[in-house]
């Protein structure tokens, strides 16, 4: 039996449910967070509504109301405008919160106008119950003209009679209310009668829209021309339009909420919400608390990942000298252990602490506490330039700078937008986690103070406020050469304090250790394979001389033929094309502490941050005097000597190569979304040439002052 299909758009406010709906409805495990602005894109997901029914369903992101500020409301705009080519939704899925219901219904009156098929799910109605509001559906339903649906997707309750309603609007069994939800051709009659005769099919709000926002809509010439004729003729005013429609709709609706909805005083006792508000939210001890969660989040990621992480590193070490006793000496097992193998480890090893770091981060997103560090903020980021929203693309960033980046979306103003894309790259993504893991187990001694703060996990912690303390730094003076003026008022929906969702927790931890895996393991398998060949072969002439010295040394003195062997193994790493593109930047990089095999890892990096490692891996490995006797990656780097028997990993190298992680731009995709953000090359290279430069910078002065 065929089944039709049904597209099927999901719209509501921010934080409202609708990213959970999606994941329920079509099974993908989208990002769900606590907090509004989760949802950056329009996004596409399949569900079987009956046996006989298949949606495609495009979960777009939040908006207040038909009339768009922020970019990410011009996605899901330009969608229920039917401006969007790709995407025609032949019903719309209107996901209304309970514990905010006049605000809900502004923009439900509003898709209810355009004529559109349209279901409305009511969430949150646990939590208007105990705020005290009781709401009488039918009565509700009656007033509105369209069917309401009670559900929890948190607990997967209400969506059998969600999808019967889309399968009964589907089949036309609930139609389109005839009646306006206000007297729209009381606003601007003259006007909307004009548009309608250009347009017959579309209804008398949306043509409202049409007059209001023509110009940002796919109408050839002739038509824009009409309709600016048309709005010159009948004295058309965008903004008292506007007002009179909000005014109307919201006297409206407190009429239905007279019927429908009945409300607690207000001088009742306050939620718990509120009463954890009064403590985190305090002038004082809020910023005390913050600073603690931070310090908690940082440390976590050593205490609880050091012993998964070992056991990686030594089943690797135990399978490579395994493995390096019984495989015959032979080009194809040296691709094996120096280039797959290597490679592996680099990649596998890091994944308990990417795990933690993404699952901590979900947890503070999901309890409602992540929004409150935004408003916590709002005060130190307008000294800089920016917001209080600013503040969650920057945490984003701790996790990944690309959807960070497209997040901040969510901020109205456009100065402070562009300030925020421009800076959130110094946040310490996962993939400096790697370089920032290895290089502090290298130069810092694993030692607690008072029992219980690690000097490692301070150290890590201190890289990541530095990125960030350099970020706003950046905004406060790059604001002034940025000239862009434009009101700015932060305004931020505080969601209610939840319990965590345990599962959408361990779900985001394997979702990302998979993403981090198969994403970057193939950059990180790619490049290893590509420097295991770039390491292993070179020039004929100069790799026949390290030959033929290698042999008379042997033949000379046969007792020191394993020392002989060490130095063979060097001197093919040296003179093999890797090993000529190191000598060649090393004068470059020399001044900040680093010898020619780190330049390697640099260059590699520019495809991907936590590549280091794997390069690291491979050159190491390659290098390395006896397969056989495998030691694991940080013991390599621990013993590695320049050519004068100092140790290359100093205190000072290490801790200029971490400062020169921090701020290097070294993320080709992030210069790619930064491009397609701003509609420019201009700012993407912007951020290459300042964060490249910062880097050098200051990655010089902290190894001439360390060493």
């Amino acid at each position: 039996m065929n089944k039709r299909l049904v597209h099927i758009a999901l719209v509501g406010n921010p934080n409202s449910g609708k990213s959970s709906l999606f994941n329920t409805l079509t099974g993908l495990n989208q990002k769900v967070g606590n907090f509004p602005g989760v949802t950056v894109d329009k996004k596409v997901g399949s569900s079987t509504i009956s046996p006989t029914l298949e949606a495609s369903i495009i979960d777009l992101p939040g908006t207040y109301s038909l009339y768009p500020r922020r970019a990410d409301e011009w996605v899901a705009y330009r969608v229920l405008m039917q401006q969007d080519k790709s995407i025609q939704p032949n019903m719309v899925v209107l996901i209304a919160d309970a514990s905010n219901l006049k605000r809900n219904l502004l923009f439900a009156s509003q898709i209810i106008d355009l004529k559109i098929p349209v279901v409305v799910a009511l969430t949150m109605l646990d939590i208007a119950r105990k705020k005290g509001i009781r709401i009488d559906v039918l009565e509700l339903e009656r007033e509105l003209g369209v069917p309401i649906v009670p559900i929890n997707p948190r607990k997967n309750k209400g969506i059998l009679q969600l999808k019967k309603a889309i399968e009964l609007t589907a089949d036309d069994q609930y139609k389109v209310p005839a009646r306006n939800f206000i007297e729209l051709p009381s606003i601007a009659q003259a006007a909307v009668a004009g548009v309608k005769n250009l347009f017959p099919a579309i209804s008398e709000y949306r043509a409202v829209h049409y007059l209001i926002n023509h110009e940002s809509f796919s109408l050839d010439d002739h038509h824009q021309e009409k309709i600016e004729s048309i709005e010159q003729a009948s004295n058309f005013n965008h903004t008292k339009v506007q007002a009179e429609e909000i005014l109307q709709r919201y006297h409206r609706i407190k009429q239905i909420m007279h019927h429908a909805v009945a409300e607690p005083d207000p001088s009742e006792s306050k939620l718990i919400t509120e009463r954890l508000d009064d403590v985190l939210l305090h002038r004082r001890w809020g910023y005390l608390i913050l600073i603690v969660v931070l310090f908690l989040l940082f440390q976590s990621v050593f205490w609880l990942a050091e012993y998964p992480m070992q056991l990686i590193e030594w089943s690797f070490a135990a399978l490579g000298s395994a493995l390096g006793n019984a495989l015959p000496a032979a080009w194809w097992s040296d691709l094996l252990l120096n280039g797959i193998l290597a490679g592996l480890s680099g990649i596998l090893v890091f994944v308990p602490q990417i795990m933690i770091l993404f699952g901590l981060i979900t947890l503070l997103e999901d309890t409602g506490y992540m929004a409150r560090i935004s408003f916590l903020s709002d005060r130190l980021m307008r000294k800089v330039g920016l917001n209080g929203k600013s503040v969650m693309p920057m945490i984003s960033g701790f996790a990944c700078a690309v959807p960070a980046i497209m997040s901040a979306r969510n901020i109205e103003n456009k100065k402070e937008r562009l300030l925020t894309i421009l800076i959130t790259p110094l946040m310490s993504c996962s993939a400096r986690l790697p370089v920032y893991t290895i290089l502090i187990a290298l130069v810092v001694p694993n030692v607690f103070f008072l029992g219980f703060l690690s000097l490692q996990g301070l150290v890590m912690m201190g890289l990541y406020l530095l990125g960030l303390a350099m970020a706003l730094l950046v905004s406060y003076v790059a604001k002034t050469f940025i000239n862009l003026k434009e009101k700015s008022i932060f305004i931020l929906e505080l969601p209610v304090y939840r319990s965590p969702r345990w599962k959408n927790m361990a779900v985001t931890m394997v979702q990302k250790a998979r993403i981090f895996v198969l994403d970057a393991g193939r950059v990180i398998m790619v490049i290893s394979l590509l420097l295991w060949a770039l390491s292993s072969f070179g020039p004929t002439r100069k790799m026949k001389a390290v030959e033929e010295s290698y042999k008379q040394q042997v033949s000379a003195n046969p007792a020191n033929e394993k020392q002989f062997a060490q130095q063979r193994k060097t001197a093919l790493l040296e003179n093999s094309y890797a090993g000529i593109l190191g000598k060649t930047i090393e004068p470059v990089i020399k001044p900040l502490g680093y010898d020619w095999k780190i330049g390697i890892a640099l260059i590699t990096s520019f495809a991907a941050r936590e590549v280091f490692v794997g390069t690291m891996a491979t050159l190491y490995s390659v290098g390395d005097e006896d397969s056989g006797e495998s030691l694991m990656l940080r013991e390599k780097m621990r013993q590695a000597k320049r050519p004068d028997g100092r140790p290359v990993y100093t205190l000072a190298a290490a801790l200029s190569l971490m400062i020169f992680y921090v701020f290097a731009m070294q993320c080709m995709s992030t210069l790619a979304v930064v491009k397609r953000e701003t509609g420019s090359w201009k700012w993407p290279l912007i951020q290459l040439v300042y964060m490249t430069g910062l880097a050098y910078a200051l990655s010089l002065l902290t190894y001439q002052l360390f060493k």
